[in-house]
């Protein structure tokens, strides 16, 4: 999908606001709890939402000057930043994600208009420019969810949950170890089909549901699946 970016960026603003809502409510006994993500604290996770505005900072900057510029200096280095940054205190922790969201801003207002066509490199490969905006909106509300701090994916909006759904689906489509599926959503005959319909169960469902339920972050509990109610084991999705 290649939305115009700037539609999304009062998106990205409310999601930023509501995530640093919920980051200034932890101290340092909070910070400290295990997230959703396997090994990660809280900590690691606000560390690491900090440093993805930096790194689409030098993404945006890249496609506005056409200079080769890396998201991330190295995996190596992208590691170590958030595991240094995970135990920092906590006015540390909010003042670091209010002032990396205000850089990521300043760099989207930045842009003129024909540096959205660039193309720019990121860890997993070449990326249109158009959908840096979107790939931190889908950062800051999947990790908001992953802070375990009662922001669940029924408060992803309508129109993010749809959105989520088609490229997840899109992603999984592509993959050799995903499980044949059609996904029914929102009580319509819309569909997504992933493989082989004539061997995939029919998965039904919110749209935001079914995404939660493949991006990991739902059990799928409230979806329905014929014909025989179990649920198949997507791979992880990243």
């Amino acid at each position: 999908m290649t939305t115009d970016p700037l539609l999304l960026t009062g998106d990205v603003d409310d999601a930023t606001t509501r995530l640093i809502r919920t980051a200034a409510r932890f101290d340092a006994a909070d910070l400290a709890q295990p997230s959703l993500l396997p090994g990660w604290t809280r900590g690691h996770v606000l560390a690491h939402l900090s440093r993805n505005a930096d790194a689409l900072v030098n993404a945006l900057t890249s496609a506005r000057t056409g200079e080769l510029i890396p998201m991330y200096a190295s995996t190596e280095s992208r590691t170590a930043d958030i595991a240094a940054g995970a135990p920092r205190p906590p006015e540390e922790q909010l003042d670091d994600l209010r002032r990396s969201a205000d850089r990521y801003a300043e760099a989207v207002a930045a842009m003129p208009a024909p540096a959205w066509a660039a193309t720019v490199q990121t860890r997993r490969g070449p990326l249109p420019a158009s959908l840096l905006v979107w790939r931190r909106l889908r950062e800051v509300e999947i990790h908001h969810v992953d802070l375990a701090a009662d922001y669940r994916p029924r408060d992803w909006s309508p129109a993010f949950g749809h959105r989520l759904l088609h490229e997840v689906a899109t992603d999984l489509a592509a993959r050799d170890d995903a499980p044949a599926l059609v996904l029914r959503f929102d009580g319509t005959s819309h569909e997504l089909v992933i493989g082989d319909r004539a061997q995939a169960p029919v998965v039904s469902g919110p749209a935001v549901e079914i995404a939660a339920w493949l991006t990991g972050r739902s059990p799928g509990a409230t979806l329905t699946v014929t014909p025989d109610g179990q649920l198949p084991h997507p791979p992880e999705w990243i």
